[in-house]
C-alpha cells in the first residue's frame, strides 16, 4: 500500500500542477482574441465571465483541458471505429506502421550491435556513422524516403514503416552493444576456462546479460517508432492516421482536434511502452530473474 501511494501521489500531484498551468496559459493566450471579440460586440464582461469565454472558444489558440477531454471522448467512444473522424481508427492506421517499423528497427539494431561487438572494424567505422545518422532531422529525411520509394513504385505502409525504422533502430543498437559488453571480465575468463567457444560465450553469457538492456532500449525505440510513423504521414498527404488528423486540424484551424490527436498519440505511446515493459518482465521471469 505504501509503495502504491509513493507512486500515485507524486504522479497525481504533477498531473494536477500541469492541468492548473494549462488552464492559466489557456486564459492568457486566448485573452487577446476574446478582448477583440468583446470590443466588436460592444460587450464588457466581468472577470469571471471573461475567463469563462476564453475557456470556451470554438477555435482557441490553446484549448482548455476540458475541451480536449470532451473532444477526445467523443471521437474515441461516440463515433464508429470505421469513421475517418474516429481516433480509434486513426490510431490503428498509425499503429500498423509503428509496429512494422518497430519490428524492422529492433531486428536491425540487434544485428548491428552483434556485428559491432564481434567485429572491431565495425566498432570503429560503423558506430560513428550510426550516431551521426541521428543528428539529421527526421522532417528532412522523411520526404526524401517517401519520394525515392514512390519513384520505384513503393507506397503505402512500407515508407512510413521505414521512417519508423530509422528512428527506432538507434536506441536498440546502442542498448544491445552496452548489454552484450556488460559481462564482467571474471565471467568471460570463466567461460574461457570452460573452453567455451565464441558462440557458446555469446549465447550463454552475452545474450542473457543483454536482455535487460534490450527491453529498456525497446521502450525508447517503440515510442520513437510511433513518432516516425506520425512524421511519415505528414509528407504523404495521408487521409488517415494521427499525422493526418494533425494536418487536417492545422488546415482548418481546429486546434481542439489537434490537441485531441496529440493526446491519442500519447495514449498509444504509453500503451506500447507498457506492453514492452510487461514483455520484458515476463522474459526476465522466464529466465529465472527475481523481482527487485
Amino acid at each position: 500500500m505504501d509503495s502504491f501511494r509513493s507512486k500515485i501521489i507524486p504522479v497525481t500531484t504533477i498531473l494536477a500542477g500541469v492541468v492548473v498551468l494549462w488552464y492559466v496559459f489557456a486564459v492568457i493566450l486566448n485573452a487577446p482574441f476574446q478582448r477583440d471579440l468583446d470590443q466588436r460586440a460592444n460587450e464588457t464582461p466581468g472577470t469571471v465571465e471573461f475567463i469563462g469565454k476564453t475557456l470556451s472558444q470554438p477555435k482557441p489558440t490553446l484549448p482548455a483541458p476540458h475541451q480536449v477531454a470532451v473532444n477526445f471522448f467523443q471521437n474515441t467512444f461516440l463515433r464508429p471505429v470505421t469513421s475517418n473522424r474516429s481516433l480509434v481508427y486513426n490510431a490503428w492506421v498509425t499503429l500498423s506502421s509503428t509496429l512494422l517499423g518497430f519490428a524492422f528497427g529492433t531486428a536491425l539494431g540487434i544485428v548491428i550491435a552483434v556485428g559491432i561487438v564481434h567485429v572491431t572494424t565495425l566498432d570503429r567505422s560503423l558506430m560513428p556513422w550510426i550516431i551521426a545518422s541521428q543528428t539529421i532531422p527526421i522532417l528532412a529525411v522523411a520526404p526524401m524516403i517517401i519520394v525515392v520509394l514512390a519513384a520505384v513504385g513503393i507506397t503505402g505502409l512500407i515508407p512510413k514503416a521505414l521512417i519508423s525504422t530509422y528512428l527506432s533502430f538507434f536506441p536498440v543498437a546502442v542498448g544491445m552493444v552496452k548489454g552484450l559488453r556488460s559481462p564482467e571480465i571474471m565471467h568471460l575468463d570463466l567461460m574461457h576456462t570452460y573452453n567455451a567457444s565464441r558462440w557458446q560465450t555469446f549465447w550463454k553469457l552475452r545474450v542473457p546479460a543483454s536482455v535487460p538492456f534490450l527491453f529498456t532500449s525497446m521502450k525508447v525505440a517503440v515510442a520513437a517508432s510511433l513518432v516516425g510513423a506520425i512524421v511519415g504521414e505528414l509528407p504523404t498527404g495521408a487521409v488517415a492516421g494521427i499525422g493526418a488528423k494533425l494536418l487536417s486540424g492545422a488546415y482548418y484551424s481546429q486546434t481542439i482536434d489537434i490537441w485531441s490527436a496529440l493526446v491519442a498519440g500519447s495514449v498509444v505511446a504509453a500503451l506500447l511502452v507498457m506492453v514492452v515493459g510487461i514483455a520484458g518482465r515476463l522474459v526476465d521471469r522466464a529466465m529465472g530473474g527475481r523481482p527487485a
